[in-house]
């Protein structure tokens, strides 16, 4: 990429980009900002910091350019390839677009959003029946939502690594966490050992291999 084509200063990507992640997860977080206000906050902070390096100033480039022009002499620092960072820390060659990176980074963009919506489908026709949601993720997982998000950041980090960025992550997905274990209690009080049997049957976030391509959770519902 040349610098006849600015590489940064376009904020009206900024915007556009942030506001569509925002509602995007907004809108399919159960409760939305009413409910879950500091960790819609949190993630708003980590693509708004995502996509202001990514398309407005290069703040990690800027902060490592010593280093980055010493260990890779004639690098164009300015050039939007060189922001996709581990393609030029692995030394990768060709368009960093179509880097292995960046294909996985897409495809799991694409699988946690695709997650996310299928996952609130489901939850949010289980709340209104006052029901446990067992089927679909969540016969294989017990918080589908969570790992979707979590998916969607890591996926970034893999296409864009940013300081900032690189920082938050960790702490989102013990935020998500928490709030998993939050929202558990809260399901043990309402159903009872429906929930506890449940939780007994599934896991939390990483699906038991035979549960993955298998049958269901049984779908086991609190006694009125």
């Amino acid at each position: 990429m040349t610098h006849d084509a600015p590489a940064y200063g376009l904020w009206s990507l900024v915007i556009i980009n942030t506001l569509f992640f925002i509602i995007f997860a907004t809108t399919y977080s159960v409760g939305g900002w009413k409910k879950n206000w500091r960790e819609l906050g949190m993630f708003s902070a980590f693509v708004l910091a995502l996509f202001t390096e990514m398309y407005g100033f290069p703040l990690t480039i800027y902060f490592l350019s010593g280093w980055l022009a010493a260990r890779y002499p004639g690098l164009d620092l300015m050039s939007h390839d060189t922001g996709h960072l581990w393609s030029t820390l692995f030394g990768l060659k060709g368009n960093p677009h179509f880097s292995v990176l960046h294909i996985l980074s897409s495809l799991l963009i694409g699988a946690g959003i695709v997650l996310l919506g299928y996952s609130w489908q489901i939850l949010y026709d289980a709340q209104r029946a006052g029901k446990v949601a067992t089927s679909g993720p969540y016969s294989k997982i017990r918080h589908p939502q969570y790992v979707a998000f979590i998916a969607i950041m890591l996926s970034f980090l893999l296409q864009w690594p940013t300081i900032p960025t690189l920082l938050m992550f960790p702490v989102m997905t013990w935020v998500y966490a928490r709030l998993a274990r939050r929202e558990e209690q809260a399901s043990i009080e309402q159903f009872g050992d429906a929930y506890r049997t449940y939780m007994a049957d599934v896991p939390g976030f990483f699906p038991r291999l035979d549960r993955l391509f298998g049958g269901n959770a049984p779908d086991r519902q609190p006694r009125r």
